[in-house]
């Protein structure tokens, strides 16, 4: 039973005129924000006022990069780049936000890959390996957030960076433990009651219920929430409530 979780954010992703979530409000609940590194989406402005809004009410913050695929938000499955390439393309990403966070005096804590990106590393080893190269490239201090039974995961303790295993909180599970895609029906949890007994059976009973009616161990340290989705400022509060009144500590998995 977990007695400890972290909340974490994906956020930073309005770009120019363009508004995507509630940031300011988003961050008044959680405890880690993984910010947008241009590359799906977000800008330098963004970035830099997204940290700087983040050290003001204490949240942790790290780089979400991509794909580069601005047009389709980082969800568009990209192959046939040189692993070069896009290893050059990640560390670029990386240290984009590295940097913007140390301007801010708000080092950066961790690394978690976005949409397409991460679902595939998620099961290709090669590309899993290539991220964590990318990582350790940075900062091998830094954290790599990723989903248990993931292939990122067996590479991240295979080359001794420490792992945050994530779990999700609008986001249903295959019986391999992996996100169901968002191509298949009932990939995405729009039922807040939903999410949250999905919710609490990972965090408070450790286990993670499948769409084939398994229950699959898990220990998690962070629970994500979506800031792009309709209302995740509600279920964000909900769930944070819920998991107190479940004895839960809600912190930060690292602290800059």
């Amino acid at each position: 039973m977990a007695r400890r979780i972290d909340l974490n954010c994906d956020m930073g992703e309005s770009f120019g005129a363009f508004t995507v979530g509630d940031d300011a409000a988003m961050l008044d609940l959680v405890t880690t924000a993984n910010i947008a590194c241009g590359f799906h989406a977000g800008d330098p402005v963004v970035m830099r006022r997204t940290i700087r809004m983040a050290k003001e009410k204490g949240v942790s913050v790290g780089a979400h990069p991509s794909f580069a695929d601005l047009y389709g938000f980082g969800r568009r499955r990209i192959s046939g780049e040189r692993p070069e390439d896009l290893e050059t393309q990640l560390i670029y990403q990386i240290l984009s936000m590295q940097a913007m966070a140390a301007l801010e005096g708000h080092p950066m804590t961790h690394v978690k890959t976005h949409g397409a990106l991460g679902n595939m590393a998620a099961v290709d080893a090669d590309l899993a390996a290539l991220c964590v190269r990318a990582i350790r490239a940075v900062d091998r201090s830094l954290v790599f957030v990723t989903l248990p039974y993931s292939e990122t995961y067996k590479a991240a303790e295979k080359a001794g960076l420490r792992v945050a295993c994530e779990i999700y909180a609008d986001r249903s599970y295959t019986d391999q433990g992996e996100l169901t895609p968002r191509s298949q029906p009932g990939a995405v949890i729009h039922d807040p009651g939903q999410s949250l007994d999905q919710v609490l059976e990972m965090v408070v009973n450790g286990h993670i219920p499948t769409t084939g009616g398994h229950r699959l161990p898990v220990s998690p340290e962070t629970l994500c929430i979506h800031g792009d989705t309709v209302g995740a400022v509600d279920i964000a509060r909900r769930l944070r409530r819920a998991l107190e009144e479940n004895g839960v500590e809600i912190a930060a998995f690292a602290k800059p």
